[in-house]
C-alpha cells in the first residue's frame, strides 16, 4: 500500500491516503498508546477539557475515538462486535475522505470529476441489475429516494402543482398504495415527507385463500382503484415488493405492472431480492422488476460495503421534473455521494461483485436443504429454487390442535387450544432464536414476531453474509444447534399442560400464564394472608417465594429456579425453566407446595416466638419471686442478718436445693432446672414434631436427581426387593447347613442336656417374633421302617 502511494503524483493525496491507512490500523488493532500533555495551564472552567491548550496531536484523537467505540467491551463480554472491514471496505471509507478533499479543487475540474463518478457509477448499476436507460439517485436514508420518487409522481400528475400547490390536491386527492407485508412506518415517513394527511395512503391487503400470505392480493388491489376512481381520487404510486422485509416473499411485479399500465399509476419496487437479478439464472417474478418505473438497490449490506449510500434508479424523460422534485442536483457535493461505490465497485468488479451474491443466495440454499430434514421445523419459502431468504420456526402439534398451521380459522378446533398452541410456540421460538444468534453470531439471525404465523426466525445472508463473513461452516453449525435445542423443546413443550393441571389441583398454589417465558410454567403460593384481588408488591408473599427459591436450589436439580414479579402484576412468582428430560411434574409441584407450606409456617413460628418468649420472662419473673419469698419463710430471718446469718448457717448449715427455670422454644413452656443440677445434664424436653413431607415422595435411586421420572417404575424397585430376599435366604441356608452338635471337634465344651444346639438357639432368637425358622421350609423326609 505505500508503495502504491509513492506512485501517486499529488502530495497531498499521497499523506492523505497514507494517513488514512495509518488511522484503519489504529482503530482496527487497538494497540497504540496514548500521549499525554505534561504541564498543561490552566484556562477558564467555561471551555471543555478536550479543548483547552493549543490541542491535541492526531495519536491521542484517535486513542480518544478508539476507547469510545471499545471501551465497553471489555466490561460487557456479550456486547456484538464491530463488522471485520476488508480490504473493499477501506476503499469504501477512502472515498469518504477523497470526497473531501475533491471538493476543494476549482469548480471546472470539480464540475468534470463529479459528472464523470456520476455516470460511472450510473452506467454500471443499471448493467449489472438489467435496469436499461435509467438515471440513478444517491441517497443515505434507504427511503429518501422513494419520497423523492412519489414527489415527482406528484409533478407528474398535477401540472399546475408547481404553481398552486397543494390547492391542486383538494379536487382530486392523490392515493398511494402500499402493501400490508411493506416494512413499517414507511406510509408515516411518506406522507411526514411530502406534507400529505394519512388518508392519502390505502393499505392492500395480502393474500388469505390462495397464493402467499405475504403476497399482495391483485384483485383486491383493482377493486380499490377502482372506488378510489369513482370517487373522484387519483391513483398515484404504487410500492411493490421483490422480497418482503419480514419473509423476502415477491409480489406478482409482473400483474402490477398491466395494472398501473392500465390506470395510469407509478410502480416503485423495492426488497433484497433485487439483488439476484445480477446473477446469471433469475426468476420470473424477480425480473418483470425491469420494467418496472423506479426501484431501490442497497449494494452495501449485498457487498460488505461500509458507508455506501441507497441507490434508486428510475426512468424519466422531464429533466426539469427530475430537478423539481429532487433527484438530479447540480451542487458537486451531492453528485460525490457516488464517489465511495464507484471505488467499490471499481475495485470489486463485475465477477466480485456476483460471487457474494451468488455466495449468500448458496447459503440460503444450504440452510433450507438441511432443515427440510429436520423435524419440529416448519420453513415459510415462497421459491424453493431461487429464494434469498429463509424463514422458519418450531412446532409440535398438541392435543386437539390441527397439525397444518393456517391464515383461516378452522370451525372444530377450539380458539383456546389455538392461541394456546400459538403462544407456548412462540416462547420457545423467541428463546431459540436468542440461544441461536448467541451460539453462531456468525449466521445473522434475526427474531421476528409475523402476524399469522407467530414468532419466526429469519435467515437472510444477503443483508448480512457478507459483513459478517458468513461461510457454509456456519450453517452447518447452525443446523446442528437447532437439533441439539429440539429435545429440550420438545419436551419442554409437553410437560407445559401437565404442569398447569398438578398447579390447578394442588391447595395453595396458583398457576400464572404467562405468554413470554419459554420454561415448563410459572407457579405462585398463596400464603394465608394473601390479597387475591391485589395486583401490589406483596412483601410477605416475596419473603416465602424468596425462601422457595433457596430450597429448590440447594436440590441441585437439573432443572432451572428464577424469581419475577407476575405477569401483569407485581406480585412474586417462582419460574420453572426449560426441561431436558423426563420430568415427574407431579413431584416437582408437590415439593414446592410442600416447601411452600414449610417456609409458612416456620416464618409463623418466628414471628409468635417474640410474644411467647416476652410472656416466658414474666412468668418466671413471678415464679423467683414466689421461691425467694419460700426460701425466706423456710430459713427464717435471722439468717438473713448479715453477720449473725453467717454464724449461725457455720453453726447449722441449710441443705437448700438450688432452683431455677428454663424456657423451652419448642413446647413454648417454662420448666423447673432442678433436673439439670441434680443428675448434671440437660434434660431432652419435648420432642419437636417432624418436618411434613409430601405424601407422594419416593425413595430415589443411586445417583438420581430430584423431579427425575425414573425410566423403569416398579421394575426396578421390584427387581431391588427380589435382590433383597434372595440375598436374605442365602444367608438363612447357610445358617441352616452347619453340622450337628455330634460333629463338634473334641476337647470342646458339651453343651448342657436340655439346651438347643449354639447354632439353633441363635436361629430361635432371630425368628422369635413369628418369622418361620428355615427348617420349616426344607422338606419332610420319613424315616425308613428298617430303621424305626
Amino acid at each position: 500500500m505505500d508503495a502504491s502511494l509513492e506512485k501517486i503524483a499529488d502530495p497531498t493525496l499521497a499523506e492523505m491516503g497514507k494517513n488514512l491507512k495509518e488511522a484503519m490500523k489504529m482503530l482496527e488493532h487497538s494497540q497504540r498508546r496514548t500521549e499525554e500533555e505534561n504541564g498543561k495551564k490552566l484556562v477558564s472552567g467555561d471551555i471543555p477539557g478536550p479543548l483547552q491548550g493549543s490541542g491535541q496531536d492526531m495519536v491521542s484523537i484517535l486513542q480518544l475515538v478508539q476507547n469510545l467505540m471499545h471501551g465497553e467491551e471489555e466490561e460487557e463480554s456479550q456486547s456484538p462486535r464491530i463488522q471485520n472491514i476488508g480490504e473493499q471496505g477501506h476503499i469504501a471509507l477512502l472515498g469518504h475522505s477523497l470526497g473531501a478533499y475533491i471538493s476543494t479543487l476549482d469548480k471546472e475540474k470539480l464540475r468534470k470529476l463529479t459528472t464523470r463518478i456520476l455516470s460511472d457509477t450510473t452506467l454500471w448499476l443499471c448493467r449489472i441489475f438489467r435496469y436499461e436507460n435509467g438515471c440513478a439517485y444517491f441517497h443515505e436514508e434507504e427511503r429518501e429516494g422513494l419520497a423523492k420518487i412519489c414527489r415527482l409522481a406528484l409533478h407528474s400528475c398535477y401540472e399546475d402543482f408547481v404553481v398552486d400547490g397543494f390547492n391542486v390536491l383538494y379536487n382530486k386527492k392523490p392515493v398511494i398504495y402500499l402493501s400490508a407485508a411493506a416494512r413499517p412506518g414507511l406510509g408515516q415517513y411518506l406522507c411526514n415527507q411530502l406534507g400529505l394527511p394519512f388518508p392519502c395512503l390505502c393499505r392492500v391487503p395480502c393474500n388469505t385463500m390462495f397464493g402467499s400470505q405475504h403476497q399482495m392480493d391483485v384483485a383486491f388491489l383493482e377493486k380499490l382503484i377502482k372506488e378510489d376512481v369513482e370517487r373522484g381520487k387519483l391513483p398515484l404510486l404504487l410500492v411493490a415488493n421483490a422480497g418482503t422485509a419480514a419473509v423476502g416473499h415477491t409480489d406478482k411485479i409482473g400483474r402490477l405492472k398491466e395494472l398501473c399500465e392500465q390506470y395510469g399509476i407509478w410502480l416503485h419496487v423495492e426488497g433484497v431480492n433485487l439483488a439476484t437479478l445480477a446473477l446469471g439464472y433469475v426468476s420470473s417474478s424477480v425480473l418483470a422488476a425491469t420494467k418496472c418505473d423506479s426501484m431501490t438497490l442497497t449494494p452495501g449490506p449485498w457487498l460488505g460495503l461500509p458507508a455506501v449510500p441507497a441507490v434508486t434508479l428510475y426512468k424519466h424523460d422531464d429533466p426539469a421534473l427530475t430537478l423539481v422534485a429532487g433527484l438530479t442536483s447540480n451542487k458537486p457535493a451531492d453528485k460525490l455521494r457516488a464517489l465511495p461505490l464507484w471505488l467499490s465497485l471499481q475495485y470489486l468488479g463485475l465477477d466480485g461483485i456476483v460471487e457474494r451474491i451468488k455466495h449468500a443466495c448458496q447459503l440460503s440454499q444450504r440452510l433450507q436443504e438441511s432443515l427440510k430434514k429436520v423435524n419440529h421445523i416448519k420453513i415459510l419459502v415462497e421459491d424453493e429454487l431461487s429464494s434469498p431468504v429463509v424463514v422458519f420456526r418450531f412446532f409440535q402439534e398438541l392435543p386437539g390442535s390441527d397439525p397444518v398451521p393456517t391464515a383461516v380459522p378452522v370451525p372444530n378446533m377450539a380458539p383456546s387450544t389455538v392461541g394456546r398452541e400459538r403462544h407456548s410456540c412462540d416462547a420457545l421460538n423467541r428463546w431459540l432464536g436468542e440461544q441461536l444468534k448467541q451460539l453462531v453470531p456468525a449466521s445473522g439471525l434475526t427474531v421476528m414476531d409475523l402476524e399469522v404465523e407467530g414468532v419466526c426466525i429469519r435467515f437472510s445472508p444477503l443483508m448480512t453474509a457478507a459483513v459478517l463473513g458468513t461461510r457454509g461452516e456456519d450453517v452447518d453449525q447452525l443446523v446442528a444447534c437447532i437439533q441439539s435445542k429440539l429435545p429440550v423443546l420438545t419436551c419442554t413443550l409437553q410437560l407445559r399442560e401437565e404442569f398447569k393441571q398438578e398447579v390447578t389441583g394442588t391447595a395453595g398454589l396458583l398457576y400464572v400464564d404467562d405468554p413470554n417465558w419459554p420454561g415448563i410454567g410459572v407457579v405462585r403460593y398463596e400464603h394465608a394472608n394473601d390479597d387475591k384481588n391485589s395486583l401490589k408488591l406483596d412483601p410477605e408473599g416475596e419473603k416465602i417465594h424468596a425462601g422457595l427459591l433457596k430450597k429448590l436450589h440447594e436440590l441441585e436439580s437439573d432443572l432451572t429456579f428464577k424469581m419475577g414479579p407476575e405477569y401483569k402484576s407485581m406480585k412474586s412468582c417462582i419460574y420453572i425453566g426449560m426441561a431436558s428430560d423426563d420430568v415427574d411434574i407431579s413431584e416437582l409441584v408437590e415439593t414446592i407446595a410442600v416447601t411452600a407450606r414449610e417456609i409458612e409456617e416456620n416464618s409463623r413460628l418466628l414471628e409468635n416466638m417474640t410474644e411467647v418468649v416476652r410472656k416466658g420472662i414474666q412468668e418466671a419473673q413471678v415464679q423467683l419471686q414466689k421461691a425467694n419469698e419460700e426460701r425466706l419463710l423456710e430459713e427464717g430471718v435471722l439468717r438473713q442478718i448479715p453477720v449473725v446469718g453467717s454464724v449461725l448457717n457455720w453453726f447449722s448449715p441449710v441443705q437448700a436445693s438450688q432452683k431455677g427455670r428454663t424456657f423451652n422454644l419448642t413446647a413454648g413452656s417454662l420448666e423447673s432446672t432442678e433436673h439439670t443440677y441434680v443428675y448434671k445434664a440437660q434434660g431432652a424436653g419435648v420432642t419437636p414434631p417432624q418436618t411434613p413431607s409430601g405424601t407422594r415422595a419416593k425413595q430415589r435411586l443411586p445417583g438420581q436427581k430430584p423431579f427425575k421420572r425414573s425410566l423403569r417404575g416398579s421394575d426396578a424397585l421390584s427387581e431391588t426387593s427380589s435382590v433383597s430376599h434372595v440375598e436374605d435366604l442365602e444367608k438363612l441356608e447357610h445358617l441352616s447347613g452347619v453340622p450337628e452338635p455330634d460333629g463338634l471337634e473334641p476337647g470342646g465344651p458339651e453343651p448342657h442336656p436340655g439346651a438347643p444346639p449354639p447354632q439353633e438357639a441363635e436361629l430361635t432368637g432371630a425368628f422369635q417374633n413369628g418369622a418361620q425358622r428355615p427348617e420349616d421350609d426344607r422338606p419332610q423326609v420319613e424315616e425308613p421302617e428298617s430303621l424305626r
